[in-house]
């Protein structure tokens, strides 16, 4: 199955050109493969724009619970449920491993170390992510170019080697102004620790409200080096 889909992303890259794809992207890979691209949603000012622009294709959303996030995350979930009508499946940590590491680290061993930081998003995060895109074949994001240095060079389209799946981010080029105002102009629900100087919202204890000049990512993390504020989720090959 890997090959066969590695062969039909390389027949999608050089559509990828053409201006139908640039504009209707989202809308192809639907009609391409039914009941086979998913969107994962933290319910980001970016994640709200994909909600909407793909609320009447054949695209299912899942988002992870790492059982660390925001009360507000939570209220923008239910919200966002309600205004666009739609089934958000939720992905959570293996009880069971997420036990043994508390038991042996502690609850927030994630300060200690790059290391155990890293650990812990792998069992949050990561093993539920696969158990999420079981099965699909195109995998529907929210990144954008400005999120992080690591995203610079990334291309609109891409092989995630790791996952074994087609990966589309639609807003990639987007600016922050084209991303809020969007939200605005359609009165989309939104977390609104966004207003708070929030910008990148995870889990709670690794989150904080950026000051104005500080960088995108600032506020995750910000007891590391910047180059390596990745989750794991997003490994740009």
């Amino acid at each position: 199955m890997e090959n066969s889909l590695k062969n039909e992303y390389e027949n999608l890259l050089r559509e990828a050109t053409e201006a139908s794809f640039q504009t209707n992207g989202l809308q192809l890979l639907a009609e391409r493969f039914p009941d086979k691209v998913i969107f994962s949603t933290s319910f980001s000012y970016e994640d709200q724009v994909i909600t909407h622009l793909i609320k009447d294709l054949n695209i299912e959303i899942f988002t992870l619970d790492t059982g660390r996030l925001f009360e507000q995350t939570y209220e923008t979930w239910t919200s966002t449920k309600a205004f666009f009508k739609k089934n958000i499946k939720a992905y959570y940590p293996d009880m069971e491993e997420l036990r043994e590491f508390v038991t042996e680290n502690g609850p927030d061993s994630f300060y200690q170390s790059v290391e155990k930081r890293k650990a812990c998003c792998t069992i949050r995060k990561v093993h539920p992510l696969k158990k999420a895109l079981a099965g699909y074949k195109v995998w529907i994001t929210g990144l954008r170019s400005e999120h992080s240095p690591n995203r610079q060079n990334m291309p609109q389209l891409e092989w995630d080697q790791d996952n074994k799946i087609i990966k589309f981010h639609p807003i990639l080029h987007w600016t922050t102004e084209q991303v809020t105002e969007y939200v605005k102009n359609h009165h989309l629900p939104y977390n609104h620790l966004h207003k708070k100087g929030f910008v990148s919202i995870g889990c709670e204890p690794c989150t904080r409200a950026i000051k104005e000049g500080e960088d995108f990512r600032a506020g995750r993390w910000w007891w590391e080096d910047a180059n390596k504020k990745e989750c794991g989720l997003h490994i740009h090959q």
